[in-house]
C-alpha cells in the first residue's frame, strides 16, 4: 500500500477506500441485502457495497482486537490468580448530528453477532441518558440538549461500571425521538453480553485533568474500541436539513410527535428552521465539544458527500 507523506507525523495510519476494503479478505458476508437495507438511518447510505468495503474489513479487525483482549485478561488472570468474570468488550461510536453514528452502530451489532462463535451484542445509545425534557427546560437547557451538560453524566459512568464490573442486569434508560424525552420506567438490561456498543454524541469527550490528580472517569475510559464518523460541515448541514424535510413529511406527522408543529411548514420555512436549528444548535456543539475528540478515537471513517465512507484512519499501536 502507498505510504501518505504526512502518515509519518500521524499517530494515524490511512487507507483510500480501496485498500480498506482489500483487507476484508475472506471475512464473509453474513447480511442479506433486505437486513441492509433495514440498518439504514433515515437518509442515510447504506448498500452491500458499503458493508463489504468498509463494515466487513472493520469487523475482521475487531475480531483480532477481541480475541487479544481475550488473551490479555487470562493473562491476567494467571498474573493475579484470581476467577473474575470476562467483561464484555465495549465499542464507542461518536460523531455530529446526522453524521449516520446510527447506522454504522446497527451495522456493527449485526456482523459482530454474527461471527462464527456467535457472541451476544448489544447496542446502547447515550440518548437514554439525557435528562428528562422537564429538568433541562427548569435549568434553561433545551438549547442545550445534545450538549455535554444535557446528559446525567453520573448515571452513564454507574452504568458503565456495572457493565465492565460484571453487574446483571446493567440497566440503561429508554429515550423516545417521538416525544423527544426520556421515557419514564423504560429500560434495556443489558445482561452477559460479550461485545456492548455505546453510541452518541459525545461518548469519546474527555474533561479538564484535575490538578490534584484524583481521577475522574471519562466515558471512553470504558471502551476497548472506538470509532469516530466524519464528514464536513457543510455536508453535515445538508444531511441535517434534509432529514428534517424527510421527518416533516413522516414522524412529524404524528400527533404524540414533540416536533409535530413543524408538519405543516412550507418547503421554504422547513429548510430555513432546519438550517436555524442546526447552526444555533448542532453546528456550535460541533465546533466546542464534538469535533475536538475525534482525535481520541481508534479509527475514523471519513463520509463524502454521498454519504459513503472514501477514507479510513486506524490508530497506530
Amino acid at each position: 500500500m502507498e505510504q501518505r507523506v504526512n502518515d509519518t507525523l500521524s499517530p494515524y495510519r490511512t487507507f483510500s477506500r480501496a485498500e480498506w476494503a482489500s483487507l476484508r479478505q475472506d471475512t464473509p458476508m453474513t447480511l442479506t441485502g433486505g437486513e441492509v437495507a433495514r440498518l439504514r438511518s433515515l437518509n442515510d447510505r447504506l448498500d452491500i457495497a458499503e458493508v463489504e468495503d468498509i463494515y466487513l474489513p472493520l469487523s475482521r479487525l475487531l475480531s483480532m482486537y477481541v480475541a487479544a483482549t481475550q488473551n490479555l485478561f487470562r493473562a491476567q488472570q494467571g498474573f493475579l490468580g484470581t476467577e473474575d468474570v470476562k467483561m464484555p468488550y465495549v465499542i464507542g461510536v461518536g460523531g455530529s448530528v446526522a453524521v449516520g453514528k446510527s447506522t454504522t452502530a446497527r451495522v456493527l451489532e449485526a456482523l459482530l453477532a454474527r461471527w462464527p462463535n456467535t457472541p451476544k451484542v448489544e447496542l446502547v445509545t447515550t440518548d437514554g441518558f439525557l435528562y428528562p425534557n422537564a429538568v433541562l427546560e427548569r435549568e434553561g437547557l433545551m438549547e442545550r440538549k445534545g450538549f455535554p451538560e444535557s446528559y446525567d453524566l453520573p448515571a452513564l459512568l454507574h452504568f458503565l461500571s456495572e457493565v465492565k464490573a460484571g453487574h446483571r442486569p446493567a440497566r440503561a434508560p429508554v429515550y423516545s425521538h417521538i416525544v423527544y424525552d426520556v421515557m419514564p420506567n423504560h429500560w434495556v438490561d443489558i445482561s452477559q453480553a460479550d461485545i456492548l456498543i455505546v453510541e452518541g454524541l459525545n461518548v469519546l469527550q474527555a474533561a479538564v485533568p484535575p490538578k490534584d490528580g484524583n481521577a475522574i472517569p471519562f466515558v471512553s475510559d470504558f471502551f476497548d474500541f472506538s470509532v469516530y464518523i466524519d464528514a464536513d460541515e457543510d455536508m453535515l448541514r445538508r444531511w441535517y436539513v434534509d432529514r428534517f424535510l424527510t421527518l416533516r413529511e413522516t414522524a412529524f406527522r404524528d400527533p404524540m410527535s414533540y416536533f409535530h408543529r413543524y408538519s405543516q411548514l412550507s418547503d421554504e420555512a422547513a429548510c430555513e428552521t432546519a438550517t436555524s436549528i442546526w447552526t444555533r444548535i448542532n453546528l456550535v456543539n460541533l465546533h466546542e465539544n464534538i469535533l475536538p475528540t475525534r482525535q481520541r478515537a481508534d479509527l475514523i471513517l471519513k463520509k463524502g458527500a454521498n454519504h459513503t465512507v472514501e477514507e479510513v484512519s486506524l490508530r497506530r499501536l
